[in-house]
């Protein structure tokens, strides 16, 4: 297994539900990794290099705190990046 930020990829999941539900948001490459990047710098990254740590990390996800963390962060993110984006 290679090093990973776990982080990432729950971001990057919980970005694809929200903009779902939002009509109002560009949906582009360039706002996604906006998005995603702006986030990423506000949420404490979760490292994993094994298994073992990665189904530590999934477990982790689940909690509710885990989840309500990262969608505040995509809500900032997504309302920045809406205001003022980059193209």
């Amino acid at each position: 297994m290679k090093l990973k930020n776990y982080m990432e990829t729950a971001v990057q999941n919980g970005l694809d539900e929200l903009l779902k539900t939002r009509e109002d948001v560009c949906k582009c490459s360039r706002c996604r990794l906006d998005i995603i990047a702006y986030t990423l710098n506000n949420l404490p990254a979760k490292y994993v290099v094994t298994d073992k740590g990665h189904t530590y990390t999934r477990v982790a996800e689940m909690t509710q705190q885990f989840n309500a963390d990262v969608v505040v962060a995509l809500t900032r993110a997504i309302r920045r990046v809406a205001k003022k984006p980059r193209h």
